[in-house]
């Protein structure tokens, strides 16, 4: 006979207590504990993946040469690390409007033209609504199955009937299974619910992929558990009222975390784009303004030049402002002690306003030369050659420190035609010959002089 537990369950981190507090005290938040009656069978409702697998010695084990299926977009499979892997839990997560569905109905019919057979369970849309927006992506297939249900053990029921080789479920948060009394889209039953597609994905070697939400903080919906569970998270970000779509994978189990897929919202759907470079500078214009370089960074294996902008002018609040958007704001503020106190500039007055041009976040400290001369050209009124582009970390002492990928980063400003690059000073020669000219400095102020030119006015 089944036991009933009831128990309050926070719905910002998972914790599990026998009675109602009113503060977390894993998490630390306020009314985040709900209460949730669980239904556990006498009997043990654990299933064992790997009990009719024998023990083997790792040598022994045979990888075939289709374990990774080729979504039919190179900006994905650059992400995934190649493709998708056959039984893998993959969890896409992104704002909502940004493009999750729009990607996943895409891929679904690039697969299902190489002719597997993919379950599509939309949880929070009806069949004709998937079927309407099908029909303006131009996706058409007869191996492309839509399942409209949020009850996971129909789900599974078709599974078992259709037998797919790709399974979708949009969304986690939408999905219940009856062996939990508490609504959709609470912890208990993300996490059961994704426990089960786990099973689901290694004991029958379907891969599965589920669109999960995420809150006003930019987190995904649900337990942080939920991202240890899946073998691959991946975001979809950027701005919904731009066409840029960036796609970041924050853990993969099955290929590296630093790539970012580039990707344009257009009238048909997402097309990829195969030169990122290009669209974040394609509007860029020749006539160059104060507190605007090029800088050159690296995502994965791909660099990128992307255009930072600076504004820098007199306060008119009793303390001055320091807005960033697309850095980190304690790198700014970083940035701006080494300008004021080995360069002289006094920004003690000034607020600061730095902006990454195209929606892309850049975190590594390579753009940190582009930034502070970004702020100490707006503040100078005077312009960086727009023929040239700036790499380099800033050390505390304002020293030019040397980055990784040097010579892949001025590579990609050749071939977009840039005619110099700013570089930190290096010990050895660079193995390959540039057509560009290559500065070398080894201190901030150095890179000031090299870069800047009296503005025209």
């Amino acid at each position: 006979m089944a036991k009933v537990k009831t128990k309050w369950v926070c719905q910002n981190c998972g914790y599990e207590t026998a009675k109602y507090i009113g503060r977390c005290p894993d998490c630390g938040e306020w009314g985040t504990l709900t209460e949730e009656v669980e239904i556990k069978q006498t009997k043990s409702a654990i299933n064992t993946v790997f009990d009719d697998n024998p023990v083997c010695l790792i040598n022994e084990i045979e990888i075939t040469d289709n374990i990774k299926l080729p979504t039919g977009f190179e900006e994905f499979d650059r992400v995934l690390g190649g493709g998708l892997v056959q039984g893998s839990l993959v969890l896409l997560a992104g704002d909502p409007g940004i493009g999750k569905s729009t990607l996943i109905l895409q891929t679904a019919g690039n697969i299902c033209a190489q002719g597997k057979k993919l379950l599509y369970v939309c949880a929070e849309e009806s069949g004709s609504q998937v079927k309407l927006r099908a029909k303006r992506l131009n996706v058409n297939s007869d191996n492309l199955y839509v399942y409209s249900q949020t009850n996971l053990e129909a789900v599974i029921n078709q599974i078992d009937y259709i037998k797919p080789e790709i399974l979708v479920i949009d969304s986690i948060q939408s999905i219940y299974t009856s062996n939990i009394t508490s609504s959709s889209g609470s912890v208990s039953q993300i996490r059961e619910c994704t426990n089960a597609l786990m099973d689901i994905a290694k004991n029958k070697n379907i891969t599965v992929v589920v669109i999960g939400h995420v809150t006003k903080e930019g987190n995904i919906a649900g337990p942080k558990v939920l991202e240890h569970m899946v073998d691959t998270v991946i975001y979809f970000e950027g701005d919904k009222y731009k066409s840029q779509r960036l796609l970041r994978s924050i853990k993969n189990r099955f290929g590296s975390t630093n790539e970012i897929g580039v990707f344009n919202m257009a009238d048909n759907g997402l097309n990829e784009v195969t030169n990122p470079s290009e669209l974040f500078m394609k509007e860029r214009t020749d006539n160059a303004t104060p507190g605007s370089v090029i800088i050159a960074t690296n995502e994965g294996t791909r660099a990128l030049l992307v255009e930072v902008q600076a504004l820098v002018g007199a306060t008119s609040y009793p303390s001055p402002r320091r807005v960033s958007t697309g850095i980190e704001y304690n790198r700014l503020l970083q940035i701006i002690a080494v300008l004021e106190k080995r360069i002289g500039l006094n920004l003690s007055k000034h607020d600061v306003y730095v902006n990454v041009i195209g929606g892309i976040e850049i975190d590594e400290p390579a753009a940190d030369l582009g930034i502070a001369l970004a702020i100490a050209t707006c503040y100078r009124d005077v312009v960086v050659d727009g023929n040239c582009v700036i790499i380099g970390e800033i050390s505390l002492s304002g020293e030019i420190r040397n980055v990784s990928n040097l010579e892949k980063r001025i590579y990609e400003a050749q071939k977009l035609g840039f005619k110099k690059a700013i570089i930190p000073k290096l010990s050895k020669k660079l193995s390959n010959e540039f057509d560009i000219e290559i500065i070398q400095v080894p201190r901030l102020m150095d890179a000031i002089t090299a870069c800047v030119s009296k503005r025209n006015n």
